[in-house]
């Protein structure tokens, strides 16, 4: 595993601290961030939405987003409807709002590419050892270095739709990265993770690493 574990009783509230630090440490004139999906983004985006201590100006933000579903940006499945219904629509408008769309995949690698790295991306960890929408044994894995977003989906069919996702190269070019995991179904994978096994959320890497975990996940409860 690279980067920092932290075993937490409340991820949410964690996630909270790493948002504020990174916006306190981010030196250009638009905080950049990478959204994610999933039960816990969900929490822990209601849970900055909430947030009476937070420091961001969401009007010097630019949002984009780790992977996505290729669905309507509001269809159910859609990581972009989850992040506007638990973040966006209650912080306001933001500077900038980039929504990952299947048919602008080489647009939005060349947008992500011309960032020279995002202050702050938000991962999760599936039951799969599957970060981002990295899935074991799927194509995007092998993505060229010098490629940030690919048309990637799971070979298993486990996980449905495709998808576009952020490769490891994009990931690395992050500043800070959180992946935050909660609950008992993670344990064996962030097991793996830990023991540096041959999942794709061992390729995590970054100036700046922090997992973010719960109890349960980390079988200490």
């Amino acid at each position: 595993m690279r980067g920092e574990l932290h075993v937490v009783d409340d991820v949410p509230a964690a996630f909270c601290e790493v948002v504020a630090e990174a916006w306190r440490a981010h030196e250009r004139n638009r905080f950049s961030l990478a959204l994610s999906g999933g039960d816990t983004a969900r929490r822990c985006y209601e849970r900055l939405a909430t947030w009476p201590d937070s420091p961001v100006d969401w009007s010097q933000a630019a949002v984009y987003w780790g992977d996505e579903r290729c669905v309507p940006l509001d269809h159910e499945d859609s990581n972009h409807r989850l992040a506007r219904e638990a973040l966006l629509d209650a912080v306001g408008p933001v500077g900038e709002l980039h929504p990952m769309l299947c048919d602008e995949a080489d647009d939005y690698d060349r947008r992500v590419a011309g960032l020279g790295g995002l202050d702050l991306v938000h991962l999760g960890l599936g039951p799969d050892g599957h970060t981002a929408s990295l899935f074991p044994g799927s194509p995007a894995l092998a993505a060229p270095a010098d490629r940030h977003v690919v048309p990637n989906e799971d070979p298993t069919g486990a996980n449905p739709h495709p998808r576009l996702t952020f490769t490891p190269t994009a990931v690395a070019a992050a500043r800070l990265v959180v992946v935050t995991v909660e609950g008992e179904s993670k344990r064996a994978a962030l097991d793996q993770v830990r023991a540096g096994g041959d999942v794709p959320a061992s390729l995590v890497d970054a100036p700046g690493v922090r997992w973010l975990v719960d109890h349960d996940a980390a079988g200490t409860s």
